[in-house]
């Protein structure tokens, strides 16, 4: 699966970091390696969007306290965690920290590149997500405040002759109101309006 998403190696052997760089480049991939965990810390604002593939094992911070870190930071690149002969229970505890997945030295190249594209399909799918929760919550807010209270009485599943009651106004008024809603939120259905709703609550 080629992509313009960069797959960064954080390893302290240069011979794993050329070799995985290599396996990668090899299978389409951008790949970027850094000699260490702070290394990639230390430049992680210029950092393009990708995954991260690191080992467990390093100096000066280890994979555990980097995904740790990446954690702490709300960072969104997903990581995947190498990891030697009894060290599983410290991947297990970098999972819990947030890091997607791990893998078992030595292990077969296509573990490899399979829990890559997997980690990059995921984020992608995240990306989406995460603009149209955006987009979605940058409509209601250009919502006035009336239509904002039609807004979530539709949502509540209340019909116009409710909302109107609720609010003291014409049946009438609140089918201008809900027009407008939709409209500004561009809804082509009452349910397309309800699912935008509940996309953009979802992330409260």
């Amino acid at each position: 699966m080629p992509t313009d998403r960069v797959v960064h190696v954080i390893d302290d052997d240069e011979v794993v970091r050329q070799s995985l760089a290599f396996l990668l480049s090899s299978a389409g991939f951008a790949v970027r390696v850094h000699e260490s965990a702070v290394a990639f810390l230390n430049v992680l604002p210029e950092v393009q969007e990708g995954c991260v593939v690191t080992d467990i094992r390093m100096p000066q911070m280890d994979g555990l306290e980097l995904q740790r870190r990446l954690h702490e930071m709300r960072t969104a690149l997903p990581v995947i965690v190498m990891t030697g002969h009894g060290d599983v229970p410290l991947a297990v505890e970098a999972m819990k920290a947030g890091a997607i997945d791990f893998i078992e030295k030595p292990f077969d190249d296509e573990i490899l590149l399979s829990a890559i594209r997997s980690a990059l399909a995921r984020r992608a799918r995240d990306s989406e997500r995460d603009a149209r929760r955006t987009a979605i919550r940058d409509r209601i807010q250009r919502l006035s405040e009336r239509e904002r209270e039609v807004l979530e009485r539709l949502a509540a599943g209340k019909v116009n002759k409710v909302i109107a009651y609720d609010l003291g106004i014409s049946p009438r008024t609140v089918e201008i109101y809900r027009a407008n809603v939709m409209t500004k939120m561009q809804a082509d259905s009452l349910s397309d309006l309800i699912r935008m709703v509940l996309v953009e609550g979802a992330e409260r």
